[in-house]
């Protein structure tokens, strides 16, 4: 594999005549002031291969260069693993070159001078940074691309084990990134090269295979090659046509998604038609569809309707000679380019009135990058809500003025909402699809038009988070969630600190704002409201904090909470920050006790709940805590219901219970002694006098024999 990389090596002279065809003398001068500064640093240093450091950033900046990249860009591709790999800080690129190079640079080289926890977290927070930096310049992602494309030409030296670890890392991350901005050019080896690596027997075999199928009909290929030639001149259309080569992935990858055998892909023939104008394509398509019989149902139109990620194309199945399957794209020169070279093709028209350095579709992509990274609270849920957004298999569907929203498959109404605008999907409560009212957890199909409701007031749901299927729309609702979770956990510790300090005689209204200042920064807290928050999470012991606030003499925060006279009242409402217990599942009406859980803040159990004496001997903080008058919400109970085997019991009980305005989470049936079963149910009851009323019921139906409630 050594012999190969030096076979391949591509020395700076090679990339010098390159750039001379589409550069000036003084640009290729300014690469070549680059590559020494570059080869200076990274002298002494090798490659696994053994060859010198320096004809790596050479090939990622010759990988570039095909791309027709500026001279900056080739620069910073020479230089990428300077701040990295050597002694070399961005400050003194900024001095040697300037502060856009610099930045490039610094957007490439990982984290390296920090600690993280895990591998995992590393990762994650490398990945942040260089996205965030691909925002304020996208040829960050370019150069990483390139990067990873030599690294990958060059893997056969790696431990296999390593070699699969990064493959891995590319078909997940980096193939999706160069699929999402079209390059494909790009894309496409990486994923041959990746299979290689990941599954090489699989690869191997399906390889052999391949080609083994091409090469059965020549002539029938050659014959369709000739016949829509000879139609191309009589149209009179000016165009190319040549035969599109398999790729074991892509073969591979239809064959796991359709579940289909290689025979019935391998004798598809693919065929692609250039041409000069839109106007062309369409022409050319009826030109075609009059030469061989389409087939119905396999026409995509990708130029009235671009892919998310700009591609552009007409796409037709033709029934071909023999009935052979034709694959047919139709495209213009300029549409070409883009689907090769995806976003860096539009780099060639930065220095044009009115032109844009990256298409609408990836500008759009890269500001719900800035959205998501603003909404994330840390780098591994930031990957956790790109890594969906990468996967491209898209939906298109229209608002009511006709504009195209595209969305991943499997979207949502609330999805939809969210990439309108955020504030739409915050104050969203229903939509109308296809004029038709329809549940936000509905999933979304091609060509449906769709319209939000909106209310002032409303707010997000946390249940949305279960059919939200949008980096966006899950950052955003999470983001509003925690805000949330913090004004209760701050409404909660007032209450707490309140309650404490009234035991002591003094209420806290009558305490300045000064003294409680004065105590915010002695526990190392931003203001008043952080502080508030911590006791609401349990985080802080409330009783402590008052002791401070009033007693002068310091207590020691590590003693427990010690059980008061009075007890807190639970209205129900403070559910991001009061959790109920599942084990004992207590409602309003149940003699109740509550147990901090640092981070969650308040868990309540039922005073009868088992599981308290191991939370006695564990030390917990306890507090005493008791229903509102006007307790508000719903609670989840569960009942064990003994009946006679009788067809149609659990239907009968089931639609029973629905009557009587309970909704059922859970039911499971259990067998006993071959006569009669049990039917465990849970259940949402709104308190002990629902659930009362519930159990008179059921106990009223035949060949019921026990109810009871179960705790613990």
């Amino acid at each position: 594999m050594t012999g190969d990389v030096r076979i391949n090596r591509y020395l700076i002279s090679d990339l010098c005549d390159e750039l001379e065809t589409y550069l000036t003398q003084h640009q290729v001068s300014e690469v070549y002031r680059a590559y020494l500064f570059s080869a200076d640093a990274h002298a002494g240093q090798t490659r696994l291969s053994g060859e010198p450091y320096i004809y790596h950033p050479i090939a990622v900046a010759h990988i570039l260069a095909q791309m027709h990249m500026d001279h900056k860009c080739l620069m910073a591709a020479i230089l990428h693993d300077v701040i990295e790999d050597t002694g070399t800080g961005k400050a003194q690129l900024n001095q040697v070159f300037d502060q856009e190079i610099a930045d490039l640079v610094d957007g490439v080289s990982k984290l390296t001078h920090l600690t993280f926890a895990s591998k995992a977290e590393a990762q994650a927070e490398n990945f942040q940074k260089m996205m965030l930096a691909m925002t304020q310049d996208i040829r960050v992602i370019l150069i990483k691309l390139a990067d990873r494309l030599h690294n990958m030409r060059t893997l056969g030296v790696m431990r296999p084990a390593k070699a699969r670890r990064i493959a891995r890392e590319t078909i997940d991350i980096y193939i999706p990134i160069a699929n999402r901005l079209g390059i494909n050019n790009v894309r496409h080896e990486l994923e041959e090269l990746a299979m290689q690596a990941h599954w090489p027997w699989r690869h191997a075999i399906l390889q052999k295979a391949v080609m083994k199928c091409s090469g059965n009909r020549p002539e029938l290929v050659s014959n369709i090659t000739e016949m829509i030639t000879r139609r191309i001149q009589q149209e009179d259309l000016p165009g190319a046509v040549d035969g599109r080569k398999k790729r074991v992935y892509s073969t591979y990858r239809k064959m796991v998604v359709k579940r289909s055998r290689l025979i019935d892909l391998a004798d598809v023939f693919a065929f692609r038609i250039i041409v000069d104008t839109v106007d062309a394509c369409y022409r050319m398509l009826g030109a075609m569809h009059n030469l061989y019989r389409p087939m119905p149902g396999k026409f995509k139109d990708y130029i009235a309707i671009p892919k998310a990620n700009g591609y552009q194309s007409l796409h037709t199945i033709l029934f071909g000679p023999q009935g052979v399957p034709i694959e047919l794209q139709i495209r213009t020169r300029d549409m070409h380019r883009v689907a090769e070279q995806g976003i860096a093709a539009h780099w060639h028209y930065k220095d044009e009135p009115g032109g844009s350095v990256t298409s609408d579709a990836a500008a759009e992509w890269l500001r719900n990058l800035l959205e998501v990274q603003k909404s994330s609270g840390d780098s591994m849920e930031f990957l956790e809500h790109v890594k969906i957004d990468l996967f491209p298999d898209e939906v298109y569907v229209f608002t009511p003025r006709g504009k195209i929203i595209v969305l991943p498959r499997g979207a949502t109404i609330i999805d939809f909402a969210y990439a309108v605008h955020s504030d739409v999907g915050n104050q969203c409560v229903a939509a109308r699809l296809d004029r038709q009212l329809a549940p936000l957890r509905t999933r979304l199909n091609n060509g449906q038009t769709l319209e939000i409701l909106t209310k002032d007031d409303a707010k997000p749901n946390p249940a949305w988070l279960n059919f939200a299927i949008t980096g966006k729309a899950r950052a955003t609702i999470r983001a509003y969630l925690k805000r949330l979770e913090r004004q209760e956990a701050a409404e909660l510790g007032r209450r707490l600190l309140g309650r404490e300090l009234q035991e002591m005689g003094v209420s806290l209204d009558a305490i300045s704002k000064a003294e409680l200042q004065v105590m915010v920064s002695e526990l190392g807290h931003a203001d008043c409201d952080e502080l508030l928050q911590q006791i609401g999470l349990g985080n802080r012991a409330a009783r402590l904090v008052a002791r401070l606030l009033v007693v002068p003499e310091k207590q020691d925060e590590e003693t427990g909470l010690d059980s008061s006279q009075g007890s807190l009242v639970i209205k129900g409402s403070e559910r991001m920050v009061v959790n109920f217990a599942k084990c004992c599942g207590p409602i309003p009406g149940d003699p109740i006790v509550s147990i901090f859980n640092p981070g969650r803040g308040m868990v309540v159990h039922h005073q009868s709940c088992p599981n308290l004496g191991d939370f006695r001997r564990q030390g917990k903080d306890w507090l005493d805590v008791q229903w509102a008058d006007d307790v508000q919400g719903e609670f989840h109970t569960t009942i064990r219901i003994d009946v006679n085997n009788q067809r149609g019991m659990l239907a009968t009980v089931a639609a029973l219970i629905a009557e009587a305005g309970s909704n059922i989470e859970d039911v499971r049936s259990e067998e006993r002694d071959g006569l009669s079963s049990s039917l465990r149910f849970t259940l949402v009851v709104k308190d002990r006098k629902h659930l009362a009323t519930l159990f008179r019921w059921i106990r009223a139906i035949p060949n019921v024999l026990k109810v009871a409630r179960l705790i613990g």
